[in-house]
């Protein structure tokens, strides 16, 4: 009987017994499980953080691209990438359900795409490794300046990999997490030597972080960190902000003891026209004169119409203004809108109806305890602002912020798994400071020592040490990263045209035949001296 017999009739339809039995059709369950996959790198994030998902769900995806089609690849990377970032962007829809939907599309894309060009086989792991550097890379650049959040290297904030982040930054964890899910996928398949490889690369990874350099005391400061606490999930319009500075006022009232430092969030001080000869300048003056200590505080003016200013000042213990720092790396559709013209018409009152002005300074702020570098909330989950303050001399990185518009707590979360992030790679303490959570210390080596909670009023104090030195992460940036990863991508696609290219066919006796043509230089298989060969 031939195959053909062998097989059940169609009904019809077309449908065969089986696929009539069966419950859920192949294509459907394809779908579930990258679904599933995406999920399993969701759920590694903040605030869910069981990291260790990170690695099976890369595991997975390299499964589900294996010997794949180009159009499959690309369907199955753009599924869990939805998955991914949907469930763990969620927050954005309390803004702007479309403005959720678009950011993700278009960042699911950018993984789809990766996957799609990501080899079946062979180079299939070297690539799909490189493809998630690069593409990590370029979420946090493109489009509008980049939204790095619910990044593999967020998953990790917590866990033993963090620590490489002194080696290259972010993308070294990022790099990571994808080599050992690789490895674990090769681990599956019982590819021993495969799979060694990947966790020697991981475990000389973690040695070289534990050796390698990452800065040292050289002062110490006494700080204190004020959240005036409130409602979670509150809009600049419709709040009254002498409400929220004069919580911040009350809470600043019980710190009994001296302190070296005071630090407010980002815009509890918000001032109709210009801050300089205000009363609210006045009021910040005094908090450092009563104090006798070092104050810093975050306030919004105006500017020009459909303009404002975002900044933190610094006041000495005398009550002077001694310096400003202007916030550089603005929120998209939150601070500023890109291409206004263009979203104006279709978005009406959702979009903010003025746009911060981007500073333009170096992120410090010059003071009597040391030159203090400044990432103002977004900011921290720019690695490269945390580059330009260490650069310019910071001691200890500041991170003044307000997360008390979002609903509920994701990005509060992720932002302190990136205030652990820049910790590692600086070398630096790092103090943030949030009007309802969370507000925290963070040591050099991403730990947490303490954090408040949401919406309570709080006072954390804690003695810090101001630092010097770099970290290598300090000294080359993402830049050696992405270059491995693109030479690991590049290769990867050179051994897989290779693979795809016919190969001549071979005699036993080692002669090449050319079959094109249909001419042939030795004997083929099944042939002996003097036979012809017709009828083949």
């Amino acid at each position: 009987m031939s195959p053909e017999q062998a097989r059940p009739a169609p009904e019809a339809g077309g449908r065969t017994p089986q696929s009539r039995a069966g419950s859920v059709r192949p294509g459907a369950g394809i779908a579930l499980g990258c679904l599933a996959t995406g999920a399993l790198i969701c759920f590694s994030m903040p605030p869910w953080g069981f990291w260790p998902l990170a690695v099976l769900g890369v595991a997975a995806l390299d499964r589900l691209l294996a010997g794949q089609s180009t159009a499959r690849r690309l369907r199955r990377g753009g599924l869990v990438s939805a998955a991914w970032l949907l469930g763990s962007t969620i927050w954005m829809w309390d803004f702007s359900p479309g403005g959720y939907l678009v950011a993700n599309l278009i960042f699911s894309a950018f993984y789809s795409a990766g996957c799609a060009l990501t080899p079946p086989d062979r180079g299939r792991r070297p690539a799909l490794v490189g493809w998630l550097v690069l593409i990590g890379y370029l979420r946090w650049r493109f489009p509008f300046g980049g939204v790095p959040l619910a990044t593999l290297a967020h998953s990790q904030a917590d866990a033993p990999l963090a620590a490489s982040a002194r080696l290259g930054g972010p993308l070294t964890v990022v790099a990571l997490v994808a080599v050992a899910g690789v490895s674990l996928s090769l681990l599956a398949e019982r590819r021993w030597r495969g799979a060694l490889a990947g966790a020697s690369l991981i475990a000389l990874a973690l040695a070289l972080a534990t050796d390698a350099p990452r800065g040292r005391d050289v002062g110490s400061l006494k700080v204190a960190v004020v959240q005036g606490g409130g409602p979670q999930r509150t809009r600049a319009s419709g709040t009254d902000f002498r409400v929220v500075m004069q919580r911040h006022l009350d809470a600043t009232t019980t710190i009994a003891e001296p302190v070296d430092l005071i630090v407010w969030p980002e815009n509890v001080v918000n001032v109709d026209g210009r801050f300089v000869g205000s009363s609210q300048l006045r009021q910040l003056a005094d908090v450092a004169g009563d104090h006798q200590a070092w104050f810093v505080a975050g306030v919004v003016e105006d500017g020009e119409p459909g303009e404002f200013f975002n900044f933190a000042v610094a006041f000495s213990p005398a009550g002077e203004l001694v310096d400003r720092y202007d916030k550089v790396r603005r929120v998209p559709f939150g601070e500023y809108v890109p291409l206004r013209s263009l979203f104006d018409p279709v978005a009406g009152d959702i979009l903010p109806s003025k746009d911060a002005v981007a500073g333009t300074g170096p992120a410090v702020l010059d003071t009597g305890v040391g030159r203090l570098g400044v990432l103002i909330s977004w900011e921290v989950f720019f690695e490269d602002r945390a580059r330009d303050a260490i650069g310019n001399g910071g001691t200890v990185l500041l991170n003044p912020t307000n997360g008390s518009s979002y609903w509920l707590t994701i990005v509060q979360t992720q932002q302190i798994a990136s205030s652990r992030l820049r910790a590692i790679e600086t070398g630096r303490w790092v103090v943030q400071a949030a009007p309802t959570g969370f507000s925290a210390f963070v040591s050099p080596d991403g730990e947490v020592l303490a954090r408040t909670g949401v919406s309570e009023q709080a006072v954390l104090i804690a003695d810090i040490a101001t630092r010097e030195g770099r970290t290598w992460a300090l000294h080359a940036g993402p830049w050696p990263l992405l270059a491995l990863a693109a030479l690991a991508v590049g290769a990867a696609g050179a051994a897989a045209r290779r693979e795809r290219l016919p190969a001549p066919e071979m005699l036993g006796t080692g002669e090449l035949r050319v079959v094109a043509g249909g001419t042939r230089s030795g004997p083929g298989p099944g042939s002996h001296p003097g036979h012809s060969g017709a009828g083949r």
